[in-house]
């Protein structure tokens, strides 16, 4: 097991400084870093460390340190947080944290990071993963930039991906990233600061100002599938968002193009009684229909095209939601037996339906050529 872990870690950070990063709002920011473990033929223990300290008092904010495996279906079997509610954080001390857990034949990556939310001044240092040996010993095993000691500007982190997921890094309003010499460990740490964080209104349900009760309702709950389906494939390159699994398939773009495409469907049907016209038919019907003809005509593409069109189709979709009320919303739509609150409904249900596809051509994607580790 020792030659195994020196010769085959793997850490997949192959191009982590060039994926370009969307701004987002929400309350919290995230960094991690992957190690592979697809070549383990037993089951071994791991611990995985950090210090870390918050010099604010505000009773909302909070760090952590997290550990996920990811076994080879693509799901996580195991998933620790640390500190939990039973842990003392004095703010303003370092103090170090521990997560232990498992990896075996089943295990694909190990994903480490750490989270923190909301305004104050929080501090990481000194990341350290142990590999249980053939003896049962904890051997360190390598992390790239683990005490955070290669200079660096904006929210690129050298060898870790900003968020939870390195393939969709988001750099979060409100929060900077720096080096420290407030320190436990060599000459530098990580400092984030948060300075008015505020809470993204995409995870929220509610009433949204300006609109009727329920139909501010709908304006939220669209947002919000619609924000997760852009946070999904936003930061995607055109050969990845052109790529088809197999003959039949449709691409991610043209995915996207056809949520678009039925949304403005159901803007014609909902709020003026009629099919697509003429015109509508050339820029839409392809991407409604999906098949050979869209294949054909939605590749070579930016992701941002396709996002730009369904940003454009969600502005006349707000535009005229705004001129109706509650009772429109609930009126059952000539000659149909479902009215318009179903209508819209659906136009949620479908993006979410699609999504799901989304996400499972993407597990689908030929990998990426990955970096060999130096030795330990």
């Amino acid at each position: 097991m020792t030659k195994s872990i020196s010769l085959v870690l793997v850490l997949l950070v192959s191009s982590l400084v060039t994926i370009a990063q969307n701004e987002i709002t929400r309350d919290w920011t995230s960094f991690q870093q992957s190690v592979d473990a697809s070549f383990l033929k037993k089951k071994v223990k791991f611990k995985v460390s950090v210090s870390m300290k918050v010099d604010s008092k505000a009773k909302t904010n909070g760090f952590e340190v997290w550990a996920s495996v990811e076994d080879k279906a693509g799901s996580f079997h195991f998933s620790d947080y640390a500190p939990n509610e039973n842990d003392s954080i004095k703010s303003g001390e370092w103090a170090t944290y521990t997560i232990e857990g498992t990896l075996d034949e089943t295990s694909k990556r190990l994903i480490i990071g750490s989270t923190c939310r909301s305004n104050g001044k929080f501090y990481f240092d000194n990341f350290e993963l142990f590999v249980e040996n053939d003896k049962g010993e904890f051997q360190k095993a390598d992390l790239k930039n683990a005490g955070f000691e290669i200079p660096f500007t904006g929210h690129l982190i050298p060898d870790w991906a900003e968020g939870t997921d390195s393939s969709s890094p988001a750099k979060v309003r409100g929060y900077s990233l720096s080096l420290t010499d407030d320190r436990v460990h060599d000459k530098h740490a990580l400092l984030i600061e948060g300075k008015d964080v505020k809470k993204g209104p995409t995870y929220i349900i509610e009433p949204v100002k300006g609109f009727t009760p329920q139909i501010g309702t709908l304006v939220a709950m669209l947002n919000n599938m619609t924000a997760r389906v852009e946070a999904q494939v936003r930061n995607m390159d055109r050969k990845s968002i052109d790529y088809l699994p197999d003959e039949n398939a449709n691409s991610i773009g043209t995915l996207v193009m056809h949520l678009a495409a039925v949304e403005a469907n159901y803007q014609v049907y909902t709020f003026e009684n009629r099919d697509f016209n003429e015109a509508e038919k050339e820029k839409w019907q392809d991407a409604m229909d999906l098949g050979d003809k869209a294949r054909k005509r939605f590749k070579g593409k930016d992701i941002s095209y396709y996002l730009d069109q369904l940003h454009e189709v969600r502005k006349k979709t707000i535009e005229e939601l705004r001129k109706r009320n509650d009772e429109w919303l609930l009126e059952v739509k000539p000659g149909s037996d479902s009215n318009f609150y179903y209508a819209w409904f659906h136009v949620m249900e479908h993006q979410s339906s699609h999504l799901g596809q989304i996400r499972l051509i993407q597990k689908r994607l030929p990998k990426p050529k990955e970096k060999v580790a130096e030795k330990l």
